[in-house]
């Protein structure tokens, strides 16, 4: 088998950017944030509506629309009915939109082209 023929390495979304999130009644909002502006087109072709579905196929929102924001290297996924009528009714444990936008960030992406090569990672935080 030549290097050719393997298959892409997987790695978490958030080794190539983070996140921001938020919940307001029964909606979610989870904002992707690329680390480096040369991922963030590999970003936008992988992290789509469709992976955001599988994110959360468990508990399916009602629907998710997700907004591009290439300027700052960003998209901005908004999940209706994700939060079985809102976080103070819901019965499930921290269903907050800032624990829910980790699922999203661990959801496995091909590595972009001469990923293993490079070693990237995602940046050292300053004074670490």
């Amino acid at each position: 088998m030549t290097a050719e023929n393997l298959p892409a390495e997987m790695i978490p979304i958030r080794y190539l950017a983070h996140g921001r999130a938020g919940d307001k009644g029964d909606r979610l909002n989870i904002s992707v944030i690329a680390f480096d502006d040369k991922h963030f087109g590999h970003l936008k072709a992988h992290v789509t509506e469709e992976l955001c579905l599988q994110a959360f196929a468990l508990d399916p929102p009602g629907s998710v629309t997700r907004y591009v924001l290439p300027k700052i290297g960003a998209m901005n996924f908004v999940l209706e009915g994700a939060l079985g009528g809102g976080v103070n009714v819901n019965l499930k444990l921290d269903r907050h939109g800032k624990t829910l936008g980790y699922v999203l960030l661990d959801m496995k992406i091909p590595a972009p082209d001469g990923w293993i090569d490079r070693h990237d990672f995602p940046p050292a935080l300053p004074g670490v």
